[in-house]
């Protein structure tokens, strides 16, 4: 027997074996179990067997950390001794799904949109760090394109490649959106393009041409409609991506097959569209604005709270899964105010899980745990915390603690600071690079990241101490 079959077997008879296993599948380093009955796994037989570095649950789905690599290998020889068909993840979030309530359904739909275009979102934020650094003097006294003007070209280059994902991210989020609510994914990139066509009053002038009584209007039928688009917004394009899908699976149960292709797209796109511009837009714009002011409020009046308040339970946010929730509100603020104040303290939040990680690292005397603890403290710092969060700080819990006072500490001083960030970039170390670029922002924040690595890390080894019951030592 293989040594991979070997494993395979193993991690099936310590999950309570093939007929525990509602759907399976894996990811780059782990494998996703939906299992009927999470309560007949043997944690402490799993997490004995050589190649598994952790378990946790996140969910619904059951995760068996194995490793880049590995987990392809073990993932072909597991479904083959458990007898199941491969899944995709799509598969294995909808079987997970069933066992969700309505709330954890809702923040799972929004998750399921915002994540596919995530890729394009951090690349951009990547894109304009470089730019900051181009533009601003961040490490010399003058910007680089003063000091090397032949390089102003390429700033201009990176700035357009980088904002183009924001000035029409209702065309990515149309696109993610139409998908998840059963609809034609193309139709979705349409509309989304519609509502921010250039030919429309820019969504950041709205207040400056209604102030000066230059907002352009449609007249239909002696109703007066704003003829306004909704850059970077999210509500009007999330709830018109509903509108959308619904009327298209409608349309396509009442037409001929032979008349679908002139009839379905065309009624669709011409429907949700009026209802866009006449009833959908302005309505959740107002809402998208309100849900800004009061985060803008918190925020200007009660700065060290709120950051506070954000790095302590950002982390909590993580393990039920609504952390995503606030992407939706990190692109509002982006939208309205031109920089969001929360992604910074995401950036704290995400450091200090690494940094308590790192600490038990060089606590753990078992080396499986401290390889793992090494491995995801290098993911966290990356910024991708759950191997950290729930392979090693939650299994031993006082590093969790620890990492979350740091975050809040670490997440106050940020928001006393008043630092932003102009998008979403690596929620790790290298979001240094993403900061609204002055030299003392960055300084700033890079005393934000000390505290976020200094606390937990100290905190950790001291807590620990007096842990009575604290094993693997």
């Amino acid at each position: 027997m293989s040594d991979n079959r070997k494993t395979a077997k193993d991690i099936l008879e310590a999950i309570g074996g093939k007929e525990n296993i509602s759907s399976a599948t894996h990811c780059v380093t782990r494998l996703r179990l939906v299992l009927h009955d999470e309560g007949k796994v043997d944690k402490e037989k799993l997490e004995n067997i050589d190649p598994v570095k952790g378990s946790f649950s996140a969910n619904n789905q059951f995760q068996v950390i194995l490793g880049q690599g590995l987990v392809d290998k073990v993932y072909a020889e597991f479904v083959s001794e458990a007898g199941i068909s491969e899944s995709t993840k799509e598969e294995t979030k909808q079987e997970s799904a069933k066992k969700m309530n309505p709330l954890q359904r809702a923040v799972k739909g929004l998750s399921d949109i915002f994540i596919p275009i995530l890729p394009a979102i951090i690349t951009a934020g990547l894109l304009l760090g470089l730019n900051n650094i181009l533009t601003n003097a961040l490490f010399t006294e003058q910007p680089i394109i003063e000091l090397y003007p032949q390089w102003a070209g390429l700033a201009d280059i990176i700035s357009t490649i980088a904002s183009t994902a924001f000035v029409f991210l209702p065309a990515l989020i149309g696109w993610s959106a139409v998908k998840k609510f059963g609809g034609n994914p193309l139709l979705g990139i349409v509309l989304g393009l519609i509502l921010c066509h250039p030919g429309l009053l820019n969504a950041n002038d709205y207040a400056g041409a209604l102030r000066d009584g230059t907002v352009p209007y449609w007249n239909l039928f002696g109703f007066d409609v704003a003829a306004m688009g909704y850059q970077g917004q999210v509500l009007p394009i999330l709830l018109a991506s509903y509108v959308l899908a619904k009327i298209e699976k409608f349309m396509k149960r009442i037409t001929p097959d032979s008349f679908q292709l002139l009839v379905v797209a065309p009624v669709a796109l011409l429907i949700t569209g009026f209802l866009a511009f006449i009833i959908i837009g302005p309505i959740t714009f107002a809402i998208g604005n309100s849900i800004t002011g009061v985060f803008v409020t918190l925020f200007e009046q009660f700065a060290l709270v709120g950051g506070a308040i954000y790095g302590l339970f950002y982390a909590p946010l993580v393990i039920t899964g609504m952390h995503h929730t606030f992407l939706a509100v990190d692109f509002q603020l982006i939208a309205s105010e031109g920089a969001t104040f929360l992604w910074p303290i995401l950036v704290m939040s995400n450091i200090a899980q690494g940094s308590a990680a790192l600490a038990m690292y060089i606590i753990l005397k078992n080396q499986k745990m401290k390889g793992l603890s090494l491995t995801s403290a290098i993911s966290a710092y990356l910024g991708i915390t759950e191997p950290a969060l729930f392979g090693v700080n939650l299994r031993y819990r006082f590093p969790f603690i620890c990492a979350i006072i740091g975050a809040a500490i670490a997440g106050g001083y940020v928001a006393v600071m008043g630092i932003l960030a102009p998008a979403i970039g690596v929620g790790g170390l290298p979001g240094i690079f993403s900061i609204v670029g002055t030299r003392a922002n960055i300084i700033n924040f890079a005393i934000g990241m000390g505290l976020a690595i200094i606390i937990p890390v100290v905190a950790t080894i001291i807590v620990s101490r007096f842990q009575k019951d604290f094993q693997d030592r």
